[in-house]
This record gives structure tokens, sequence and C-alpha cells, in this order.
């Protein structure tokens, strides 16, 4: 049952909690405020302290230090039992001797509601995950995807306030998992449930969060959209470990320009001062080829050095004195390699648009 929310707070608030296991610290001091019917996704790589993070919500791993608000109520140290949520593991976790039906009635049977109520809302839920007919089939009779959208059933069986979601699609195949993460995306859109989802599939996060948290190493290095974190990482850490990222070495000359190698380039250079070395950091998407002059602001020669076909795309990888030696890969089209006559060995005057460039100190992230 929904506890009402209180006018103006956020519905589930996470205040400097920590986590130790014996001396290791997995979680320090993390903070974040979620508003209600948001679908936020932890994501970062293994051991970053996102499961961890989602089990304290859960109560399945009480923090060490910290408070965890749902809905105004503190749940920092109440029992899983006592708290609001529905979870779906990675695992499916279903009762392999219960029929389908069973399984998504399980947890409204422990609250004994008439027989007839809770057969009812049972084949409501499973209608609503698409397994209208499947009532009476077993889970061993069922394929991946199908387990996995009975054990979400079987979580918003008692409309949870909370949906917590534990890496759950991993264990399906790319094309199942596509699939079922459109799928639950529109379901939780369609009830407006709360929903946290832990992942280290960035595409994943990408494509279903309204807010992604990305983790490293116990802490939250950024929170944003997806187009915030993608576009405006903030530090070299989330900029390296969502998609595609173009790192070289440089060195600030002034306000507002960074040389790499021979080329000095435009850009925001922030609060990095003239002489400071920094990381440059450009998507490949990002660098541009068509309808460039050499004259033109942040335009540079540069030798085709290889590429690699990737369907839509030439990934294309760029050197040359201009660049000191380094190498920035830059992703063409395939129309454009065919218009510029581009092969390995071949020169092309390329440019990098000064609001695509973002620099960091060296060694940050």
């Amino acid at each position: 049952m929904t506890t009402e929310n209180q006018a103006g707070n956020p519905y589930l608030r996470i205040s400097n909690v920590i986590k130790y296991f014996g001396d290791f610290c997995a979680l320090n001091d993390v903070s974040i405020d979620i508003e209600e019917g948001e679908f936020v996704c932890f994501l970062g790589p293994s051991g970053c302290g996102k499961t961890t993070l989602l089990r304290a919500i859960a109560g399945l791993e009480l923090q060490t230090h910290g408070r965890i608000e749902q809905a105004g109520r503190d749940i920092s140290n109440l029992p899983p039992a006592e708290r609001d949520f529905g979870i779906v593991f990675q695992s499916y976790a279903l009762f392999p001797n219960l029929s389908i039906i069973r399984n998504v009635a399980y947890g409204l049977e422990n609250r004994k509601l008439p027989k007839a109520e809770i057969e009812t809302r049972a084949r409501e839920l499973l209608e609503l995950v698409g397994l209208t007919g499947q009532d009476d089939k077993y889970p061993a009779q069922l394929s991946g995807g199908q387990q996995q959208r009975v054990a979400l059933a079987r979580a918003l069986a008692t409309s949870p306030g909370l949906l917590l979601l534990d890496e759950p699609l991993s264990a399906l195949d790319a094309r199942v998992r596509v699939h079922l993460r459109h799928e639950i995306k529109q379901l939780q859109h369609r009830l407006g449930v709360t929903t946290i989802m832990v992942t280290h599939d960035q595409e994943e996060a990408l494509t279903m969060a309204d807010r992604i948290v990305v983790m490293n190493e116990g802490v939250i290095e950024q929170v944003g959209t997806p187009m915030e974190i993608y576009r405006h990482p903030a530090t070299a850490f989330v900029a390296d470990f969502i998609g595609k990222m173009n790192f070289a070495d440089g060195r600030v000359s002034n306000a507002g320009k960074v040389k790499l190698g021979d080329v000095e380039l435009s850009c925001d250079t922030g609060p990095h001062g003239a002489g400071q070395a920094v990381q440059v950091a450009v998507r490949p998407e990002d660098i541009v080829a068509r309808d460039v002059k050499a004259g033109d602001e942040n335009a540079f020669a540069a030798n085709v050095a290889d590429l690699e076909f990737l369907g839509s795309s030439l990934r294309v990888d760029l050197t040359g004195p201009a660049l000191g030696g380094q190498t920035l890969t830059a992703d063409l089209s395939v129309n454009l390699m065919r218009e510029l006559d581009l092969e390995p060995g071949h020169d092309v005057t390329v440019r990098i648009p000064a609001e695509r460039i973002a620099l960091y100190a060296t060694g940050e992230g």
C-alpha cells in the first residue's frame, strides 16, 4: 500500500548513506532525492556500490550510517517486510513448484485476501505483462523473457509504491533484452510507479531512465537526464563510461584556448588556467568532416590511419603531425566517406566544434 507523500518532499530521500563490509567502504556518503513516478537507473561498473544501495533501500542490507525516507516515513532500520516495495531480481527467483498464476498471487495470498479477489488480480497482472493464457504453466515451461515478465507481475501484485529492479535483463539474450526494456518502460509509465533499476549496461540506462545516477567506487559521480549525462559528463570517469569518448593530452594556452599537439582549439576552458595540463575529450560523432575548409575555427589536417566498418557509419582513426602523434577516432557516414574518397593513408581536413569539447584536469576521474 502506497503511503501518502508529504507535499513538496521527494518520494524517496537517501541522506548521507555509508555502508561498510568489514574495512571495505561500499557506499561513501551517498545522498539523492527521487521524485514520485520517476524511473531512475543506478549505473556503474561491477563493484561501484549500485546494488548495495538498492539493497539498502529494500532493507536487505542495513546501512552503517545515514537515513532513508520513503513518502515521508523513516524506513532506515525497518525490515524488508515492513517496507513498501516490490523487487525483481536478475535470476527471476520464481517458485519452480508453483504455477505461473500462483507465483504472481504469492504476495497477495500472504495478505489473506479473498481467493476470488486474488485470482482476479493475478489474471489482470498476467494480462498486463502479456502472458494471458499462461496461468497453469510452470516456470520451467517458459522462456527467460516470459519468466522475467512473471517476476515483474509478482512484484507489482501488491501495488507497491516503489519498484526495485536488480539487473533484471542481464540474463536474457540481446534481442529479448531490447524488446523487454521497452515493455518495462511503457508499463512503468502507464502505472506511474516510482522505479529504481540497477544496471551496468549504459544503453539500458540511456533508453529507459528519466534520470541516471552514475556511480563509481561507492560514490555518485553524476546525476542527470540521459541527455545531460551523455552530452555534459561532469567527470572524466562519466565521459569514459558513457558512450565512446576520445581523450587526448592537451594544455590550456590561455582563456578559451587549448593546445592539442600543434593545433590550438577554441573551447570553454572553465576553471582550467593557462599552462594547466588537461585531458581533451570529444565524442567521435562530434568530429566534422563535411564542408570543412582549412581556415575554419578548430579545423586541422589529419591522416586516415585506419577504417572500421560499422554498417551505416565508419569509425575512422585520425592521426598526423598536427595531433602530436596522438590518435582521434571519428564516426563518419558511409556516404561521406565515398564523397571524400577516404582510405587509409589519405589526408582529410576535419573540425571539432568548440561547444563539443570538454576538458578534464589530468588524472581526474
